[in-house]
């Protein structure tokens, strides 16, 4: 998760456990936009059968993120839209319904759009052999087959199922096609990040994973929305456990780090002053 950054320095941001493995979430955030619901991502939800369910250390039970959008008083098929950065397993699983023996893949929202980009969804279609293991075999073609899935060109930031201020752009140093959506409020811009930034130890422009293909490309990636988004802007990460969200801030160093930072981030209006 830190690629080349030595761990006598990462253990300080993430302490392993006894077999290397380090506490993560997959966070989701649910936009509403008048009476548009978008799903940004769904985590790696509960696909996985029991064997490699205990190779990464899920430790829920059950949808957390059904049981979670239930809590609000929401059923799947109350989304409209479901944007997915990418579809490795990790964002993409909660898409589909609990594991059940037996059982083929079933998607989860009933009445949903699903949105990516075509780059990442030819790379889910057809993965090297590096990162095959990253993604869900049939996902891809279960989605196609839904009549339910908009793909975004390389020239195109938004769709009528995202609306006006749902703003997406395209990011390659991590896996090819990403979409970043930035949610552009009348007071406030919000980012999430997807894994450029999974959590606040990456803000930092050096730090990167040992998961991303061009580890440089996603340096320069981070610094030019770093410039777009502005001092003060909101980053939403999906694997902090610790941090859900945090505002851009730069030091007198010249490096970039967070100001506020949200343990919990339940609800933000986005068009609200201060």
């Amino acid at each position: 998760m830190f690629g080349h950054v030595p761990r006598d320095l990462w253990q300080k941001w993430a302490p392993p456990d006894a077999q290397n493995r380090i506490d993560l979430v997959c966070r989701a955030f649910l936009v509403e936009d008048g009476e548009r619901r978008i799903l940004i991502e769904t985590g790696i939800g509960a696909f996985f059968e029991p064997k490699l369910k205990e190779r990464y250390g899920v430790v829920e039970d059950g949808h957390v993120l059904l049981d979670s959008l239930s809590a609000r008083g929401l059923t799947p098929a109350d989304i409209d839209v479901v944007l997915l950065s990418h579809l490795h397993f990790d964002h993409a699983g909660g898409a589909l319904l609990p594991y059940a023996d037996g059982a083929g893949l079933r998607l989860a929202f009933p009445r949903a759009t699903f949105v990516t980009s075509a780059a990442a969804f030819a790379r889910a279609s057809a993965p090297h052999t590096r990162d095959r293991a990253s993604f869900i075999p049939g996902l891809a073609a279960l989605l196609e087959g839904s009549g339910r899935l908009r793909l975004l060109g390389p020239e195109e930031p938004t769709c009528p199922e995202l609306g006006p201020r749902v703003r997406c752009r395209t990011s390659g140093g991590h896996t090819e096609g990403m979409l970043i959506p930035f949610l552009l409020g009348q007071s406030r811009t919000a980012v999430f990040c997807a894994d450029l930034i999974p959590g606040a130890p990456w803000v930092h422009l050096p730090v990167t994973m040992g998961y991303d293909r061009f580890p440089e490309r996603l340096v320069d990636e981070k610094a030019e929305l770093y410039r777009d988004l502005g001092i003060g802007g909101l980053l939403l990460f999906t694997h902090d456990a610790a941090v859900a969200a945090g505002s851009l801030a730069e030091e007198s160093t010249g490096r970039y780090g967070l100001g506020a930072r949200y343990a919990q981030l339940d609800r933000l209006d986005l068009d609200a002053a201060g």
